[in-house]
């Protein structure tokens, strides 16, 4: 029987991108993290020598490569829960009404997914700001000292995390929402003529009628943090002292400002590594929960 072709070309489009900014990237940094290329190699490519694996020898005793990498991992436990949590709470709350009023409320919920990061981490800027902001006055009207969202390096990390959270939660939230009118009502009814609370009803029907999207929410909200890069670049730079540094923005100052393509290139692909791994273990979890 012969193949229609339509799928493939409703896909063709999606497939294109992912090949050409996706793995196309991946498999240009391979050989160019073999090599010293920096500004100097790239407009004149006989000034490239082959390093061999020097660049990873360099990034494992790079104590900044590491603090990168750490801190990346305390914005993932800090948002990724969060993120989910969240997001899932306010689609329960919106899921109950289909009014004007509550249709009106995605909308709004969603705004920040698409609003520009430059603007959103320009007015959190000004709301954390330390002398001027309006977070300090608030806590400066019951006689609380002011604190350095932007400046300590332990609050810092609890400020560009919380940026990205509310501006994160957007999309989770229709895809969850979405989710929630796939559950057939005759579940939800029967439990609450057996007498089921709310909070019951959610923990024994929906959850579990939602794993699959549970599942991808959190895949792709986890590849989203490990690749955190857009508000500690506009908030921060990085800063104060490196402890707002991802190590996706530690790969651009390396790349980019420093102009070490072949240093970047290595860090990238541990980077792609880690986001490979973390994600199949993810899948093998689903797998294995799926087969008990």
């Amino acid at each position: 029987m012969k193949q229609p072709l339509a799928p493939y070309a409703f896909i063709a489009p999606a497939m294109i991108l992912l090949l050409v900014f996706g793995v196309l990237p991946i498999l240009v940094a391979l050989p160019v993290s073999l090599t010293d290329m920096n500004l100097a190699g790239l407009a004149d490519w006989s000034r490239i020598e082959f390093a061999g694996v020097a660049n990873f020898r360099e990034l494992v005793a790079d104590d900044a490569f590491w603090q990168a990498l750490t801190n990346t991992g305390i914005f993932a436990l800090l948002g990724v829960p969060t993120v989910i949590a969240v997001s899932f709470a306010a689609a329960l709350l919106l899921h109950r009404s289909e009014n004007r009023f509550f249709r009106a409320l995605r909308a709004f919920y969603f705004a920040p997914a698409i609003t520009a990061i430059v603007a959103v981490s320009l007015v959190w800027g000004y709301l954390l700001n330390t002398r001027f902001g309006l977070v300090n006055h608030l806590l400066s009207t019951v006689g609380l000292p002011p604190a350095r969202w932007l400046g300590d390096p332990v609050l810092v990390k609890f400020s560009v995390a919380l940026v990205a959270v509310w501006r994160g939660t957007g999309l989770n939230i229709i895809i969850f929402l979405a989710a929630l009118k796939t559950i057939p009502r005759e579940y939800l009814e029967a439990a609450e003529l057996d007498g089921a609370s709310g909070a019951r009803k959610i923990v024994s029907i929906v959850i579990p009628l939602l794993r699959f999207a549970f599942l991808f929410v959190a895949v792709t909200t986890v590849i989203a943090w490990l690749q955190f890069f857009d508000e500690p670049f506009v908030l921060t730079k990085g800063g104060p002292l490196g402890e707002s540094t991802s190590i996706s923005l530690f790969l651009y100052q390396e790349g980019f400002s420093a102009g070490r393509f072949g240093y970047a290139a290595a860090g990238t692909l541990v980077l792609f590594l880690i986001i490979a791994g973390v994600t199949l273990v993810q899948l093998r979890g689903r797998r294995f929960d799926a087969d008990r």
